[in-house]
């Protein structure tokens, strides 16, 4: 009896060592949800959309992004990502008490992505247009931004005239291609418009002179430009003024309203505007 007794012992106390050791299922990894978004869901799902009750639920919301879109998305030196969108986001998250998991997509299927459930919002420089409004819930502007024209310094064109018979770089999927389609008379003129799959690679084919100019976003040529100072010129004359937004499914209403009132909530704490001087120099949020 006492032998059985033993065994039992030794098996129990065996069992509490492992336990000990086995890292929790909690703790640091899973934060606190913030009640205030749990109830906001659970009476959203009460009315049928539970958009926002499942991100609470699983403790996370996906992101869909570009990867090499800086200042806005990309990977540093040790190919981790960073950017003003991505530390937004997930300065979100830890405001609704969950977390933000970024996954690269391809951005030409964006859309397609966000439809499809394998992400649950657009949120990577990701420009308002009435086309776009058109397939998904569009947030409101969280920051302004224009399509611009980069040329070598040492280009011979000084106006979007100057483009006639040339060829341009442009993003594939990316507004800039929509910019450039959106203008007849400069779409006509244009030699060749060549499509890549990101804007790193579009402006090495710049750089080599394989093509003369890239059609990009602003604030991404703003960082090329800070980089390799005297390398390049951005053409005063502009394609198009845009505003950025994210992108929801149409049916997700309550996790849409749900960002937005935490992004109101961080322009008042002065987190966001505290992120936007780290990339910027500035606020330069319009939320």
């Amino acid at each position: 009896m006492k032998r059985i007794l033993l065994i039992a012992l030794v098996a129990v106390l065996a069992a509490s060592v492992f336990a000990g050791c086995a890292p929790a299922a909690s703790g640091e990894d899973a934060p606190a949800a913030n009640e205030e978004y749990v109830k906001l869901g659970e009476e959203a799902a009460k009315n049928g959309d539970e958009s926002l009750k499942n991100v609470m639920d699983k403790g996370e919301f996906v992101v869909g992004l570009d990867d090499s879109f800086p200042p806005m998305g990309f990977r540093d030196e040790d190919g981790n990502l960073t950017g003003f969108d991505i530390e937004l986001a997930q300065a979100v998250a830890e405001h609704m008490g969950i977390k933000a998991n970024l996954q690269a997509i391809d951005w030409k299927a964006k859309e397609l992505e966000l439809e499809s459930g394998n992400i649950d919002m657009i949120w990577n420089g990701y420009t308002i247009t009435p086309e776009r409004q058109e397939q998904v819930l569009m947030s409101e502007p969280y920051m302004e931004n224009e399509q611009v024209v980069v040329v070598p310094a040492d280009s011979s064109i000084k106006t979007l005239a100057d483009l006639a018979g040339k060829k341009v770089a442009v993003q594939d999927g990316s507004s800039a291609q929509e910019a450039i389609a959106s203008n007849a008379e400069l779409a006509a003129s244009i030699g060749e418009q060549i499509d890549f799959k990101d804007n790193v690679t579009a402006l090495m084919d710049v750089s080599s002179g394989q093509t003369d100019a890239l059609a990009v976003d602003l604030v991404v040529a703003n960082y090329y430009l800070a980089k390799e100072p005297g390398k390049y010129v951005i053409l005063e004359e502009t394609l198009s003024p845009e505003q950025y937004g994210i992108g929801f499914r149409k049916s997700d209403q309550a996790l849409h309203d749900a960002i937005m009132l935490a992004l109101s909530e961080m322009k008042e704490d002065g987190t966001a505007a505290d992120l936007s001087e780290k990339w910027f120099g500035k606020d330069v949020t319009t939320f």
